[in-house]
């Protein structure tokens, strides 16, 4: 409805195509000027960045280069770490840099704040550590999402706003390229591929153009084509072979000089980059219903997505802007809703509640209204739409900063503002990574203790407890060769199950599989930095061999080395490693990490899988060693197959073999979100197959991002009925660099999304702020020890999240707030009675035909749910689908108690 009634404003677009035309008009008159002004030949106005990524394919790139007749120089990639190295250089252009260390991505950060810009292709940055993903995503605005699975044509955007309107012919062409992911408000798509969705194939903001495919690679596309579409990127800011300081007589390409110092023009080249303004550091503020003390008080950097100060806000940016806070108003408009429901009590059926609400109209408990209206998230919500309106009537009055000023306050003003004064958490999964590092500074069971106090006083309620890292079991093992040097003394596992069971949590044993070596532990321990691990070392065949014969992963920084799970040795091993954890502990489930093959780039040649026992086996299948397959041959899918059907295989022994052991025992598996194609040709990573087969019991999606719209977007597209059999799908959410008040609006999306719960990683990250917001919001466990857990009682959670359904719905009618006609509310309230009689005999006494019963009723009751809530829909459509999903998530529930209550069955025939 937002982006009806912005398409609705005439004078807006007005205002865009007017600054558009001044624009044009301006750089027509420039050149005219420039061309008196001497050329300035102390800087460079275009460094192209080499690296090992692209070195093979340096050739090719060059020829491009000289074809746009610009000059450039060339950046080593091992030169560029810092700032300064940057210096003599107007437009950095990364052509496929995967791999992208600490040092770099600080230096760019800095370098493009002072107003440097940058052009990226294909998945750059795509093999760097997650942090480093993350604030590159920040800094270009957009990231590589996935490869296309054919050929796609791409075409422009056909809007007035797209930078290269007219240019169809010379910036269109069909080939196989890549899905790029905006980040930003300020990100613009200015081209799409022609498949289902018209996925985004370049993404620009101000100071970045994102080109969503290998360029400079002529077994990708046209060198033609690339180059059209480097020369107009770097138009966009004022190079071309017009302007003197682009193209210097006789100069040809050199090396970028570090100690060159930034010569600024005389007179500024259009489309002029405004430098940005340092942003205030605000303090956050707890999220508490009582006004902070400067003892509780934490800062926090505004995100770096945030609009720039200075920038005229465009077309898509104010859509995105009004976007974004329409739908953190929603949400926490819904969280309110939630939180009023917790005081309320069921006394009454539905169907009686609407009798009483229709007699006594607009006067039945109205004190509930009272205290909303009182209660300072209300008054947020109430400031927050009122700052929307004005926020596009200062747009259209073209005063952009102060309409950028009142939305950033807004926004900031719901975040501190958001309803965490009482509790309001479902019967869900909390669960919390506990990390290696912080059981290595309990150095004690005592010291723990401390831990699993505060993780209790959250409310969490199942713990991960990483008990294997790098071969290193956390425990004294007379499987592996070492116990972790740092908690030799004592057992931190069996302290960890004593602790976890007196506080009524679970806990899993959070387990390495393939990771076996680790250079970061290395540098811990004081062992030498490619140091094999106390396995490998011993057994050195036993290593994933990449294609050039290395043992170490491709990535940057500190790197990690894996076993072949192609093996049948490492296989033996690993299943002996975890039936000595499952026998001898008392583990409420096994949790597989690392559960694949490392990260790979096939069309750079890095691939791994080529040890000699993954080699005879492949000979033997196709007659072919692997070691002469190619990326994109007849054989290539084959080999990937056969790779991914090895950590398959795995999963598959492990958890038969663990479940006849332990049948009550919990196996689980933390995966990558990628796209399932690129997931399986870069890492071997098929854990949908892994659910379907009933392998797994939950799946938890490492889903990390620093603000809640790339979470959403990552969440959203695996959260599809199905996509992983009757397992349970479970978001997971990052804690490190993420303010507080954005956890708490990730964890309230993820609360309204289809699913049974969440993962926070990690313990070494809870904070005593987040902490007591979820003492608040959750409470802790020693008062809620009859919340049913939904991996363990799903119908018990079945009713129970079905309760909340019916308060929130009881307090709207209470409150004379649920749009229905008399007729049609009637016949729902009978239904919400029904459908709770049905979910609490099920909950009561679980038998098939229960369940059948359940099913069926649940799925009635949501064919009518849109019916009848066709005119809610018109003034609550945000809440209206948050309820929808919820329904979705106990149909999930009852189809994994279906599995459950199967194997049981199964079970008892075989005893």
């Amino acid at each position: 409805m937002l982006r009806i009634a912005l398409r609705a404003k005439p004078p807006l677009i007005l205002k865009v195509l007017q600054r558009k035309q001044f624009i044009t008009l301006l750089s027509c008159i420039l050149p005219l000027t420039l061309s008196t002004l001497p050329a300035i030949a102390s800087s460079r106005p275009v460094g192209v960045v080499k690296s090992s990524e692209n070195s093979q394919q340096w050739t090719e790139i060059t020829n491009r280069l000289k074809a746009i007749g610009v000059d450039y120089c060339i950046l080593d990639q091992a030169q560029w770490q810092q700032a300064s190295d940057l210096n003599n250089i107007k437009v950095l252009f990364l052509p496929n840099v995967e791999n992208i260390n600490n040092s770099q991505v600080s230096a760019l950060e800095q370098w493009m704040n002072q107003g440097g810009q940058v052009i990226v292709s294909g998945p750059t940055g795509m093999l760097s550590q997650p942090e480093i993903q993350s604030q590159l995503r920040s800094l270009f605005g957009a990231y590589w999402g996935f490869s296309n699975s054919s050929a796609a044509r791409l075409r422009l955007v056909d809007n007035p706003y797209s930078d290269w309107t007219g240019r169809q012919n010379t910036l269109s062409n069909t080939f196989v390229g890549g899905v790029v992911i905006p980040t930003s408000v300020n990100s613009r798509t200015t081209a799409t591929w022609k498949t289902k969705g018209s996925p985004p194939a370049v993404v620009v903001t101000d100071r970045s153009t994102y080109l969503g495919w290998r360029w400079g690679e002529d077994r990708v596309a046209p060198a033609s084509f690339d180059v059209a579409w480097l020369s107009a990127s770097l138009n966009r800011y004022g190079i071309n072979r017009t302007n003197p300081v682009s193209v210097l007589a006789s100069a040809g390409a050199s090396v970028c000089n570090p100690q060159s110092t930034v010569s600024q023009p005389s007179v500024p080249i259009l489309p002029q980059q405004q430098s940005s303004t340092p942003v205030q550091v605000p303090q956050q503020q707890p999220l508490a219903s009582t006004p902070p003390t400067p003892a509780n008080e934490q800062t926090f950097r505004v995100p770096t997505d945030a609009p720039s100060n200075q920038l005229e806000l465009s077309y898509q940016q104010v859509q995105e802007m009004t976007e974004e806070l329409g739908q953190l108003i929603a949400r926490v408009e819904s969280t309110l809703l939630a939180a009023e429901a917790t005081n309320i009590t069921l006394n009454s059926e539905a169907h009686t509640l609407i009798e009483d609400s229709i007699q006594q109209k607009g006067t039945l408990q109205a004190s509930l209204v009272t205290v909303s209206k009182n209660n300072r998230s209300y008054q947020a919500l109430v400031e927050a739409r009122e700052a929307l309106k004005t926020f596009q009537q200062l747009v259209q009055e073209n005063k952009d900063d102060e309409a950028r000023r009142l939305w950033l306050k807004a926004r900031r003003n719901l975040w501190d503002h958001y309803p965490t004064d009482r509790q309001f958490a479902q019967a869900e999964i909390r669960a919390i990574w506990l990390d290696r590092g912080t059981i290595v500074q309990a150095k004690s069971e005592q010291d723990l203790a401390k831990i699993f106090d505060r993780m209790a006083h959250s409310g969490i309620n199942v713990v991960f407890f990483e008990t294997l890292n790098a071969s290193y079991p956390i425990y004294p093992s007379k499987i592996a060769p070492e116990q972790n040097p740092l908690t030799q003394g004592w057992d931190p596992l069996k302290s960890a199950i004593k602790l976890a069971h007196e506080r009524n949590m679970e806990l899993h044993a959070w387990t390495w599989i393939f990771a076996a070596a680790n250079q970061r532990h290395n540098l811990i321990l004081n062992q030498p930095l490619d140091y094999l691990g106390p396995v490998l070392s011993r057994n050195p065949e036993w290593a994933n061999i990449n294609k050039q014969g290395g043992l170490f992963d491709y990535s940057q920084g500190y790197k990690k080395a894996f076993f072949d799970p192609a093996n049948p040795e490492v296989q033996r091993y690993l299943l002996s490693l975890l039936e000595e954890i499952v026998t001898n502990y008392d583990v409420d489930g096994i949790q597989f990490d690392y559960i694949r093959y490392p990260f790979q780039s096939p069309n750079q040649q890095e691939i791994f899988g080529y040890s000699n026992s993954s080699r005879w086996l492949f000979k033997e299948m196709t007659g072919v060693d692997p070691v002469e397959v190619q990326p994109g041959s007849a054989l290539w899918s084959q080999w990937t197959a056969f790779r991914m059907r090895q950590v398959d295989s795995f999963v598959a022994t492990a958890s038969a073999r663990l479940k006849q052991r332990r049948p009550d025992l919990m196996v689980s598996a933390a995966v990558f979100p990628l796209e399932r194609q690129d997931r399986l040709n870069r890492l071997q990573q098929n854990w949908e197959e892994w659910g379907q087969n009933n392998w797994v019991d939950l799946i938890f999606l490492m889903t990390y991002a620093l603000d809640t719209g790339s979470f959403e977007d990552r969440i959203r597209p695996l959260n599809q009925p199905g996509s992983a059999g009757a397992s349970l799908v479970i978001p997971g959410l990052r804690l490190l660099k993420v303010p507080d008040p954005v956890t708490i609006d990730q964890m309230q999306l993820v609360r309204n999304m289809p699913t049974s719960g969440f993962a926070l990683f990690a313990a070494e990250n809870l904070t005593p702020n987040l902490e007591s917001i979820f003492n608040r919001t959750q409470g802790s466990l020693t008062a809620n020890e009859k919340e049913p857990l939904p991996h363990r009682q799903p119908f018990n959670t079945v009713a129970a999240r079905y309760q909340a359904l019916q308060r929130e719905w009881s307090v709207l009618l209470i409150n004379d707030q649920l749009a229905m006609d008399e007729g049609t509310m009637k016949q729902w309230g009978r239904q919400v009675d029904s459908l709770a009689n049905t979910f609490n005999q099920l909950a009561q006494q679980p038998t098939p035909e229960k369940l059948s019963a359940s099913k069926t009723a649940l799925r009635q009751f949501r064919q009518q749910f849109g019916g009848w809530m066709r005119q809610q829909q018109q003034v609550q459509p945000y809440q209206v689908q948050v309820w929808q999903n919820r329904l979705e998530t106990l149909d999930r529930l009852l189809v994994y108690g279906e599995r459950m209550m199967i194997a049981q069955r199964a079970r008892e025939r075989r005893e």
